[in-house]
């Protein structure tokens, strides 16, 4: 009969390494939910609008809020459309180790209209977002007169009359210079003009994909949106009262895990001690994955 010892003691040695790693590696950079870290859970309504807002406006609210929330260096965070309800939902959990966020402030900013501007690069403003009438992705043109650029992902956007007449002004006197295009004060994109832009169309290319290409769109839209939002209702979690419900949860899962093996032990002996061996990896293997 061969000996099963070494075995034992190899499998005793990874459950160890793969607890230590769990503890030391896998915990710290566990993702915790606003639940557990604190944060805000708020529903957003349009305000000053007679009707209920189409799908496409509130895919260019979450562009807006999403913009935001990246200008705050928010990323863990989930922005959802309720078409049914015409309002969006946004979660995010609070900025680690922050002490004096205000989540009624950043509530109220996330809702605001959104100021969409294309500036020189000395931070003139030479148009906004309202003399836009439309913007959308798509590929450069055959036609364009450029047959290295046909079949780029481009952006297209037009001007209302007001709008064709600022750009066609800007465009005559920034050839070869660039026109940046801000989300409030976010930068967003940066083209150089090439030539004089007149009829109140333009397009941007460079994009590197159709998806950039419409995130772009996207967000130009957004800054033509006649509504604000506001919040319908929200509820925020406290760091400190996330952070005493981990440590219970944590202490409760110790103890659990203790009586589960001194029983087994028990009542099992060596089987027992393999079938505690077994869980401490089964756990482990969960805290890493």
């Amino acid at each position: 009969m061969r000996n099963k010892k070494p075995v034992f003691f190899i499998v005793l040695f990874i459950a160890l390494i793969m607890a230590y790693c769990a503890i030391f590696i896998g915990a710290p950079d566990m993702r915790f939910g606003i639940d557990i870290r604190g944060g805000v859970d708020a529903t957003y309504e349009p305000v000053g609008l007679d009707r209920k807002a189409t799908p496409k406006e509130l895919e260019s609210a979450r562009t807006i809020i999403e913009t935001r929330l990246d200008a705050k260096n928010i990323l863990d965070r989930d922005v959802i459309i309720d078409k049914d309800n015409g309002c969006i939902i946004v979660r995010f959990p609070w900025k680690a180790e922050e002490t004096d966020f205000d989540p009624q402030k950043a509530m109220t900013e996330l809702g605001e209209t959104a100021q969409l501007t294309f500036r020189d690069d000395e931070g003139n403003i030479l148009v906004t977002g309202s003399n836009v009438v439309n913007s959308e992705p798509g590929r450069y043109p055959s036609n364009g007169g450029n047959v290295l650029k046909a079949g780029q992902y481009v952006v297209s956007l037009t001007f209302d009359e007001k709008g064709n007449q600022l750009f066609s002004d800007a465009t005559a006197k920034l050839i070869g210079k660039n026109i940046n295009i801000y989300m409030d004060d976010t930068l967003i994109q940066t083209a150089m003009v090439s030539t004089h832009i007149t009829g109140g169309e333009a397009i941007i290319d460079g994009m590197e994909n159709y998806e950039v290409a419409k995130s772009l769109s996207d967000k130009i839209n957004s800054g033509s949106l006649p509504f604000s939002m506001t919040t319908k209702n929200h509820s925020t979690i406290s760091p400190s009262l996330g952070k005493g419900a981990l440590n219970v949860m944590v202490y409760a899962g110790i103890i659990a895990f203790c009586i589960i093996c001194v029983l087994l032990i028990f009542y099992y002996r060596l089987p027992g001690f393999v079938a505690c061996i077994s869980l401490m990896i089964q756990i482990a293997g969960q805290i890493l994955a």
